[in-house]
């Protein structure tokens, strides 16, 4: 990203140093150092000014996105904001008279709701903060002193984000109530009998394709909630107030720990419906039906909720039951689980996403451009980003290299977040797929157990292990 020019309206030094650095040429401008026209590293206090608009200057909208999102590393998005609006003031004043001040600041305030417009639609959650709020509502009253056009646009944005955040809580509060019914316990594991009568996912869809379908609007839903920042949050500072019970204080990070728990509750469902059925014939045909589901799920390009079926079907309680295996004809299983293998760092399936990616970037169809990752990885990978590569230099200066690549992967990541479904909805599938009750870990070895019996010494003492502390479990409750 070209920005070099850019720089020296900033109100910084322009006195330049160049040196060969490799095969290209690096440059320094005052506090901010340039490798081949693109941004290597600066102050923090260099990349704070080159933020803020003037008359004349508009950052890039890359350089906007990438140090919105990775500047929380190292100051509270609070602090930025209060610095921003500060500095975007202060520079129309330079000690001129009431009237020419307000003259230049009309010139500056369109590009301010701009910058402003950016932050409250690509991090609208930074703005649960009502510190960030009343900061929005100073800068609305400041502009309005302006012109009427800006005035108009911050009180447009505004609405925006207030409805994008009240989603937010609507969206949280749905999750939070389809969870408090998930954690309802199933039929008592004392009379495996019983639970013959329980109805299984086939009742409520026999449809490989349709499931996955369906699978998929719970991805995408849960998906377009996660803030890009929320990659970001983990690693950054604690904030001081970070205890204060105010109603803009949720966790920073709950919306990808809902959708990573949504995974581990996809496997469990998994297991739970291979694992309850009293007969072997029974539980082979839901086995097969889950190894069809991962297959429409790999045609979607829905990757989540194939390595969630594949992880359910690969837990201990299911993989030990030899005797339903035997009745499955597991070729269709044996290449999905080659396409996730985790070898080589997962290379069958970083090649199976660049080709889904590919074919969403050339779609004639919202199907064609569903591209889900498989979203533990997505982590993993941002994760060791941030560990591997140092956020500060030696000289004091922050490494932007690191910040570009963090942006770079979360950027896709919101590609992939925004499209729209296109399957129609089956409410009678999703609500069995997000409050069926599904078993804990113990519950399912003692399941596996009831289906095919301990094979060994060590199995017998597990489930009479089991049936004790389950018994006396339920007797408490």
């Amino acid at each position: 990203v070209a920005q070099t020019d850019m720089f020296t309206t900033c109100g910084r030094s322009s006195n330049t140093n160049r040196r060969r650095h490799g095969h290209g040429v690096t440059a320094s401008y005052g506090e901010m150092c340039y490798h081949d026209n693109s941004l290597v590293s600066a102050s923090l206090e260099a990349l704070i000014q080159h933020l803020v608009p003037t008359v004349d200057y508009y950052p890039d909208r890359s350089y906007v996105f990438t140090f919105l999102l990775s500047s929380r590393l190292f100051l509270h998005p609070y602090e930025l904001m209060t610095r921003v609006c500060h500095l975007c003031v202060e520079q129309q004043r330079s000690g001129d008279p009431w009237g020419v001040f307000q003259i230049r600041f009309r010139e500056v305030a369109p590009k301010l709701v701009q910058l402003l417009t950016e932050w409250t639609e690509t991090f609208p959650y930074d703005f649960r903060d009502e510190r960030m709020m009343r900061c929005l509502k100073d800068m609305t009253h400041h502009v309005a002193r302006g012109e009427e056009y800006s005035w108009r646009a911050m009180q447009q944005m505004t609405q925006r984000l207030i409805k994008r955040l009240s989603a937010l809580g609507q969206y949280e509060e749905a999750v939070s109530a389809l969870n408090a019914v998930a954690m309802e316990r199933p039929a008592s594991l004392k009379s495996k009998q019983a639970s013959g009568q329980r109805s299984d996912v086939m009742s409520a869809c026999d449809d490989p394709f349709v499931l996955a379908q369906q699978l998929t609007h719970i991805e995408l839903d849960r998906l377009s909630f996660i803030g890009p920042e929320e990659f970001i949050q983990t690693f950054a500072r604690k904030d001081p107030l970070e205890n204060h019970k105010g109603f803009f204080r949720k966790r920073k990070t709950s919306n990808l720990e809902a959708y990573v728990n949504w995974f581990n509750r996809l496997s469990y469902l998994v297991a739970t419906e291979i694992c309850m059925p009293v007969k072997k014939k029974h539980r082979a045909r839901i086995i097969e039906f889950f190894i069809d589901v991962a297959q429409e799920c790999f045609n979607i390009g829905n990757f989540n909720s194939l390595m969630a079926i594949i992880t359910g079907m690969n837990m201990s309680p299911v993989a030990r039951l030899r005797k339903t295996w035997s009745k499955v004809n597991t070729d269709k299983f044996e290449i999905l689980e080659h396409q996730m293998d985790p070898s080589s760092n997962f290379s069958n399936y970083r090649t199976a996403l660049r080709g889904a990616t590919q074919r969403s970037e050339t779609a004639h169809s919202s199907q064609e451009k569903i591209v889900i990752p498989f979203f533990s990885l997505l982590i993993k990978d941002i994760y060791f980003l941030n560990e591997g590569c140092a956020s500060s230099l030696t000289n004091g200066h922050i490494n932007f290299e690191k910040l570009w690549e963090l942006a770079k992967q979360v950027s896709e990541f919101l590609v992939w977040r925004q499209v729209i479904c296109p399957f129609d909805r089956d409410r009678r599938i999703l609500q069995y797929l997000v409050t069926t009750p599904v078993f804990s870990e113990d519950e399912l070895h003692l399941a596996s157990y009831e289906s095919e019996g301990p094979e060994n010494n060590m199995e017998k003492d597990s489930r009479r292990s089991l049936r004790s502390s389950l018994l006396h479990r339920e007797n408490r409750s």
